[in-house]
Order: C-alpha cells, then structure tokens, then sequence
C-alpha cells in the first residue's frame, strides 16, 4: 500500500504542550479521536488511505454515502506500512506510538523537527506577527508574554479584563479572563502552574468581539506559502469551537466588509503570507490557520489580524475544502461538531435530521441541499460530525 495515509488525532495540542512521548489524553479525547477517525476521509487527497479506529464501519458507511451520491476521496485502512504519513498535527506522543508500531522513522518527524514545530506553534509567535501590522488601517490586537507574576499583575493594571492564555493549549483551552477585582489565589495558582510548566503565560486585552472568522494557509515545505480560503465559525461563550459557516470564499469576503472594507482584508492576508513565509520558510509543510476576530472599538469595526496561529490541520480547513470539493457553489449550510452527553443521543438526531432533511445530489455529485453525517453514528457514538445544507 504505497501514497498517503491520514490520520485524525485531536489530542494533538494537549499532547504539543505535554511535549513528552508518553503523554496520554484524557479518556474524551480518546473516545473523540475514535468516533471521529473517518474524518479525514472528506479532506484526503484522492485515493490515499485514512487509518480508522473501527475498520467494520467501513463497507457500511461508504455504502451509504455512495448511495446517496456522495463518492469521499479517501480510503480505509488498518496498516502504516509503506505510506507517507499525514496526522491532525505532529507531536512527541505520536512519533512515540508509530515508533513502537513499527513504522519507518523515514515516515515522521525526528526530535528536533518536533521542537521547531512546537515553538511555531506557541502562542508567542502572534506577538511577532502582531507588531508587523502597526501600519494598516482598522487594525487592533495586542499580546504580550509575562514571565511572571508581577507581570501579569502589572499588565493586568494597565489593561483592566484581561485574557490570559497559556503559551500551548488545545484550542479555546487554557484560557482564563480576569480583572483586578476578580483575581484570588485560585487564579494566582493557576497563572503560576502556567509559568512554571511553560516557561510564561499570555496577556490580551479584553476585546469586544463581534465575529470569528480565520484566513487560511499552505505552506509547501520549500519556503512557499499559499492562502487557502476564508473560514467563518462560531463559538461558545468559553470560545470552544463549534461550526463553520459553508459558504464560498466571495460571500465571506462579502459578509466581513459589511464590517471593514475588502482593503484591509486583502491587506491582512498579503501581510500575513509575508509574515509566515518569513517565520516557518521550509520549516513546515501542510495547512496552518490564522484565527482572527471583528470587533467593535468605540462603534468602530476594526480586525484583530492574528488571535491564533494553529499549526496543523483544523476544522475551518476541513470545511472549507468539503465545500469546495462536495456542495453545489449556489448552495450553502453549516459543518458542525457536536458532542453527546449519553448513549442514543447522537443515533436518535442523526434518524430525525436525515428524515427531515433529505439530501438531493446534484449530476455532478454536489450537494444542493439536506443532511449527511461525515462520520459514523451508532448508539454509542458520542461525538460527531455532520453537514447541513441550503440551496
């Protein structure tokens, strides 16, 4: 079996942070790496491999979805041998398990590759990339890296609410907002862990956010990077992730200079290709997304150009590509995530959305509307998947 194999493992950043090869996951992250092992079915590259945590789902769910006129490009699989690797993201705990099964080490990155993937991917890199974009109009964003307590306390002072991050987290993890009135020990326990276990914690202003939405990028490995569309998401009050807007490149753009002109925009992505050309070079190769925010400063809409940096494969890449790979251009819908506290929950939406949302395919095998589960749902599936269309 020879071309790419991919490989779904969302524990990526707790495991970057951990930065051990021994690291395990909590059992949910486990359990959402399981459910949710066929996802990369819909981003692979065609006729490569995905590595599956249930290969008996596999006739079964392919079955369906070509029943219904929907032809993924990927490929089930059990083996690592022979095969380029392709992860979520790649991290000591990894390299560790593909070690130990027996894979080439010609197949994964070797240690110091991992310390520079890690150091791109901490949070100290938006303070570079932040101060590179001082000169263009409607701009906000400002972080800064306390290596202390007394730092903490005395950019807190000059701030007021502060967002305090740790330097590696899983995305919307580590995050804590505070104040001087709402400081106590407990917190000052929490920023002192952060310090001592990552060397220094995250300060942000408080902003006063309207929407979330992320540029898009690929970076080849030999010093080019490309940009790779728009994504528009939303999150929950704790800013954990939970869908994507479906909807081609031109109608975000359309939908965001509703709030800022197109000008700035296209000004953030030309600066920010510069920007990651200059910071990863050949360091790096696969997609990366730059999370970003409108806000509203002083009635005001202004662009936050770089909340985050996340250095691997992500959901708003996952999105962007099934729309532009699967649904008709004059449709549009939503790509969601969603986890289920108990058994059935997931089985019994899954059976009410399909008979309420039929899915029509259209001759060219694009969705013009309705609903299809991405991943598999069984009674005991806790976490899921699944597209939603409108034409």
């Amino acid at each position: 079996m020879n071309g790419w194999l991919y490989l779904f493992n969302p524990e990526h950043d707790m495991a970057l942070a951990n930065f051990t090869p021994y690291y395990r996951p909590p059992r949910e992250i486990i359990r959402m790496g399981q459910d949710l092992s066929y996802l990369p079915l819909w981003y692979a590259e065609e006729d490569s491999w995905v590595k599956v945590f249930d290969t008996g789902l596999s006739t079964s769910f392919l079955t369906e979805c070509t029943s219904l006129g929907i032809h993924p490009y990927g490929l089930t699989a059990t083996a690592w041998e022979e095969m380029r690797i392709s992860p979520w993201g790649w991290d000591p705990a990894l390299v560790n398990q593909l070690r130990g099964e027996g894979v080439s080490a010609e197949s994964y990155p070797d240690e110091m590759d991992l310390m520079r993937i890690r150091f791109l991917s901490g949070r100290q890199r938006c303070v570079e990339v932040l101060k590179q974009f001082g000169d263009i109009e409607r701009i906000c964003g400002k972080a800064v890296e306390c290596l202390t307590i007394s730092d903490v306390r005395n950019f807190m002072g000059e701030t007021g609410e502060t967002i305090l991050k740790s330097p590696w987290s899983g995305s919307g993890r580590g995050l804590l907002r505070v104040s001087p009135t709402s400081w106590t020990q407990n917190v000052e326990g929490w920023v002192a862990r952060i310090i001592r276990t990552q060397g220094g914690i995250m300060g942000e202003p408080l902003y006063n956010k309207v929407c979330d939405f992320a540029m898009e990028f690929y970076a080849d490995g030999n010093s080019g990077v490309s940009f790779a569309g728009y994504s528009l998401f939303e999150t929950d009050t704790h800013g954990n992730y939970k869908l994507n807007l479906l909807l081609p490149d031109v109608e975000i753009e359309r939908r965001l200079s509703e709030y800022v002109p197109l000008k700035t925009l296209h000004e953030v992505r030309m600066r920010l290709l510069s920007c990651l050309l200059s910071l990863f070079g050949g360091d790096y190769t696969g997609y990366l997304g730059v999370d970003m925010m409108v806000c509203d400063e002083s009635g005001e809409y202004v662009v936050h150009p770089c909340v985050e940096i996340n250095l691997r494969m992500n959901m708003g890449v996952v999105s962007r590509l099934f729309f532009d790979r699967y649904v008709a251009p004059s449709s549009f819908g939503k790509y969601v995530v969603e986890h289920f506290q108990a058994d059935g929950e997931a089985l019994e939406k899954h059976r009410r959305l399909l008979a309420e949302f039929p899915l029509s395919v259209s001759g060219d095998n694009r969705i013009l509307h309705g609903y299809l589960s991405l991943t598999p749902v069984l009674s005991e599936t806790r976490y899921q998947v699944y597209v939603v269309i409108e034409d």
